[in-house]
């Protein structure tokens, strides 16, 4: 993702050279390459679209300084450094968020994690990652493998949970909403005092996840609940983020597979249309 937003920046940056102002027709091109580096990265078109008209309107008419002060040293700049910072801002005020990853009940509380998201994202694994780091940052988590759709999604979760020394709770056959609410209890009787519910998927959004989700909220009312998005589904991240989004109110969104992709653009998309 980095790589093309730099090849991009770059040739906007060398298209600017020697003009003393920004202005409508100079910088025409310029956004042009922009655009073509944050659709290149998967970034949404909409969302790019957005993007590139508030750095427009923050660039054209300004008269470029010839130099400035910084650690008190003057170093030169130009129309084409101006241009780039001014992308650079916008793309870092995208991404800003005040606050904390992970909202804490007071203490003495119990804190509800709800994760949720399609099949194939990567929601169970990323249940047992996150109750491992809980751990090591001191806290006593109980997993609860409320899947009960996919089929050995229960046995996942239990055998990562022995892996990692952090217990999971389940109760065979029953729904995902009674063992997310007897789970609370679960957790108090153990001592635990964060709990993380590893929720259903489906192939693409649904009426009956959605309903099944949303009574799962209502009886547990979890202090978080987080998104899992796999980072290569692309510009299909805007629809999918805000499916969820607008029905359930989203915390936060976990993005995986990061590894696998050389792109990456999910992340602003999903945070601009979610804020999350």
């Amino acid at each position: 993702m980095f790589e093309a937003l730099t090849k991009g920046f770059r040739a906007a940056r060398n298209r600017l050279q020697g003009v003393a102002e920004l202005t409508d027709e100079n910088i025409e091109q310029a956004l042009r390459d922009v655009k073509l580096s944050l659709l290149e990265a998967d970034v949404e078109f909409n969302v790019t679209k957005r993007f590139l008209a508030t750095v427009k309107e923050k660039a054209v008419g300004e008269v470029v300084k010839t130099s400035v002060e910084h650690k008190g040293k003057k170093l030169k700049i130009g129309p084409g450094e101006r241009f780039i910072k001014i992308c650079q801002d916008e793309l870092e005020a995208m991404m800003k968020f005040d606050g904390h990853p992970v909202d804490f009940a007071p203490k003495g509380q119990l804190t509800g994690i709800m994760m949720v998201g399609l099949q194939g994202s990567g929601k169970t694994t990323t249940c047992a990652k996150l109750a491992r780091m809980l751990k090591k940052d001191g806290k006593k988590p109980l997993l609860v493998a409320a899947d009960m759709q996919r089929p050995a999604a229960v046995e996942q979760l239990t055998v990562l949970g022995k892996s990692i020394g952090v217990p999971v709770f389940n109760i065979p056959g029953e729904s995902p909403v009674t063992i997310c609410t007897k789970a609370i209890a679960e957790a108090k009787s153990k001592g635990c005092d964060v709990i993380v519910f590893d929720t259903a998927g489906r192939l693409a959004i649904d009426e009956a996840l959605m309903k099944e989700l949303a009574d799962i909220k209502e009886n547990v009312s979890p202090e978080n609940i987080f998104l899992v998005v796999d980072a290569m589904i692309g510009q299909d991240a805007v629809k999918v983020s805000k499916g969820f989004h607008d029905r359930l109110s989203l915390s936060g969104v976990v993005l995986t597979k990061l590894d696998g992709d050389a792109r990456g653009g999910a992340a602003l998309s999903v945070k601009e249309v979610t804020g999350a």
